[in-house]
């Protein structure tokens, strides 16, 4: 999958939970074009006509150029009529019978990588909860799209062949840990099964070389040994990994059988000797 398909799909998720979330009949949403100032209109939810699929709206242009211009959300209660914005777009809006209309842009690392937009078929405020979960929803694909260039970060930096603890010596290596834990206590909450496995193959980027032993750690008992690696505690990698503290001790129980030790700092230890942790 490439990263603009990728992205895509995050785009139409969050369509699907902003309507759910509000009730609104209409949301529609799309990334900003790769070296340009504009976004192509590529996903909807709800519409009844195509006269919005595939629109390019440029930086400036409209309410979601508007959006795009100021990089924060922008709403009017009356598209066609609005003062606050031009109306390069109008005939599209009207086709598909749009009034108050919403729209939020995508901010990472701030620069502006998409807009969604939820929409009523009459003249009314949209309101501030609305807004806010219009805000929701964005945050959602920011956070999607920062793991996603964080794990072609990582494959890029790997594709050389060199093991990445060479590449990240000293103090920097407990940076590298505490990725790889960041990582891999995302990497159940993603449901994408293409970047969670793309996720995870960049944690095993991050350990120093392939297992030495015959331990298997079950994915879950991994997730809580890196945790713990970390230094987080029993209580903070429940937190972390939105597992009960009973459950995390007893994955730790398992994982400290399986590696011999007797104490979770050994266990650690000895899934770093085995090539389980960076």
């Amino acid at each position: 999958m490439t990263a603009d398909a990728a992205g895509a799909v995050e785009i139409r998720n969050a369509l699907v939970r902003l309507r759910r979330a509000t009730g609104l009949p209409v949301a529609f949403g799309g990334l900003v074009e790769p070296g340009r100032r504009r976004v192509r209109i590529s996903e909807l939810s709800g519409n009844s006509t195509a006269a919005l699929s595939g629109l390019p709206v440029t930086s400036g242009n409209g309410l979601g150029g508007r959006a795009v211009a100021l990089a924060r959300p922008c709403a009017v209660t009356d598209y066609s009529s609005a003062k606050q914005i031009s109306h390069e777009y109008d005939i599209p809006v009207a086709a598909e019978g749009l009034r108050s209309v919403l729209a939020v842009p995508v901010v990472v690392r701030r620069r502006v990588r998409g807009v969604l937009y939820g929409a009523l078929r009459t003249a009314e405020p949209l309101g501030d909860r609305t807004l806010g979960a219009a805000m929701e929803a964005a945050r959602d694909v920011e956070q999607a799209l920062v793991v996603r260039d964080e794990v072609r970060g990582l494959l890029a930096a790997a594709a050389g062949g060199q093991p990445v603890r060479e590449q990240a010596p000293g103090a920097v290596w407990e940076q590298v840990r505490e990725a790889h834990a960041a990582l891999r206590a995302l990497a159940p909450r993603i449901a994408d099964p293409v970047l969670r496995a793309d996720l995870l193959d960049a944690c095993r980027l991050l350990t120093p070389e392939p297992a030495r032993s015959e331990v298997r750690l079950a994915p879950r008992e991994l997730d809580v040994l890196t945790c713990l690696a970390a230094g987080a505690t029993n209580a903070g990698a429940s937190e972390r990994l939105g597992l009960r503290p009973e459950t995390v001790k007893s994955y730790l129980r398992s994982a400290m059988r399986k590696l011999g030790a007797h104490t979770r700092g050994e266990a650690v230890a000895a899934a770093r000797r085995a090539g389980l942790l960076p």
